[in-house]
């Protein structure tokens, strides 16, 4: 596989999200109010040339620099755009002249429509983000969507985006993982590729690779179990299983390789935008508003570190108390044997509604585990 099949599977063979031959990378399900008043202020052509990712939109954007990776026509940039503001800026990279094309000749109507310029577009290949005209260190946020499993080299498009985050800064993206290693001749098929399954990574392979391009704590947030719904690309997939997952990778220094516990609690404040009741950090930790939770050493950093700090209060560390209890690993692919439920390979429009507490409980309660 190489970079001329997918372009020519993305800028000329796709068309729309109809074109698409499996729902991988299909969003399903009603889109909610809050996304659809975003989307609607975004060009018609531009919305045309959508393949079906559901939007990444993280909390607290205002103001921020943002990074979209494999931006396409800018649907998801001129939809972030709105949420940084004026103050903020969105770049989308994509390697698809034909995307590019239609995303920039949309830009000065955005400009309009918003009532400022804030969106930059650029040409080149997520595996060679030091080639462009950015500066490292410069974004607080690196988004993508169904495009990391696209690349041909996947350590590098992560390295290069860790690179360009500013301490502290998130890369929040959704992609397709398998729970196990592609056959060579599964990896040169171009249709499994440009539907966004062969060139998954296997699950353990990519939490590895994270670890070892700087990102030391991934997170996942939320994910489902795929469907391949296409009986022809079926049956060569075998019993291989896809999932969706959203994964928030920080760039905080100083973690530690496991959850350690320094009796430490954090209280959310509340006020960042998409987070009005409660801040979801990832699948089993969740921060409702004035309530302290208890936290592992690592997610003490990691919030301390990042854009959310304002809006957290957290107490010294105490002495070392031991392991920090910790909920089972993520199961993206769901319990063995279980058959995969229908879904999509790229985000939801939105977060699912908030639980009442995370699952560290409330720092009056014992902990009940998880990675936080």
């Amino acid at each position: 596989m190489d970079h001329g099949s997918v372009q020519d599977y993305y800028g000329k063979t796709l068309q729309g999200s109809d074109d698409l031959q499996t729902d991988a990378c299909c969003t399903v399900g009603e889109m909610p109010a809050r996304v659809k008043a975003i989307l609607s202020n975004i060009h018609d052509e531009v919305l045309a040339r959508y393949y079906g990712c559901g939007l990444i939109a993280p909390e607290g954007l205002k103001g921020a620099r943002v990074l979209d990776l494999g931006c396409g026509a800018g649907r998801d940039v001129y939809a972030l755009a709105q949420l940084v503001g004026p103050e903020g800026e969105v770049v989308g990279v994509d390697m698809t002249e034909e995307q590019l094309e239609v995303a920039r000749r949309r830009q000065d109507w955005h400009a309009e429509k918003f009532g400022y310029p804030n969106t930059r577009f650029l040409h080149g290949y997520l595996e060679k983000l030091d080639e462009l005209d950015l500066e490292p260190g410069s974004f607080d946020v690196i988004v993508s969507n169904c495009v990391i499993n696209l690349c041909m080299d996947k350590r590098a498009a992560l390295a290069g985006a860790r690179r360009l985050l500013k301490p502290g800064g998130e890369m929040h993206f959704s992609d397709v993982y398998a729970d196990r290693r592609m056959s060579e001749e599964l990896l040169k098929d171009p249709v499994l590729w440009g539907e966004c399954l062969s060139g998954a990574l296997y699950w353990g392979d990519f939490l590895a690779l994270c670890r070892d391009v700087g990102f030391d704590d991934p997170r996942a947030l939320e994910g489902r179990p795929l469907a391949v719904s296409n009986p022809k690309l079926e049956e060569k997939l075998g019993e291989a299983r896809f999932a969706s997952v959203t994964m928030r990778l920080f760039a905080a220094e100083g973690l530690e390789p496991g959850a350690e516990s320094y009796g430490q609690t954090a209280s959310y404040y509340g006020g960042l935008d998409g987070a009005e009741e409660a801040l979801r950090l990832d699948d089993s930790t969740l921060f409702p508003v004035d309530v302290p939770i208890a936290i592992s050493g690592n997610t003490a950093a990691i919030l301390a570190q990042s854009r959310f700090a304002p809006n957290f209060e957290i107490t010294p560390p105490l002495p070392h108390r031991g392991a920090f209890p910790e909920a089972p690993a993520y199961q993206p692919f769901g319990a063995p044997g279980e058959g995969a439920a229908a879904g999509s390979c790229c985000a939801p429009a939105e977060a699912p509604a908030a639980a009442a507490s995370s699952c560290c409980g409330p720092a009056a309660e014992p902990a009940k585990g998880g990675c936080c």
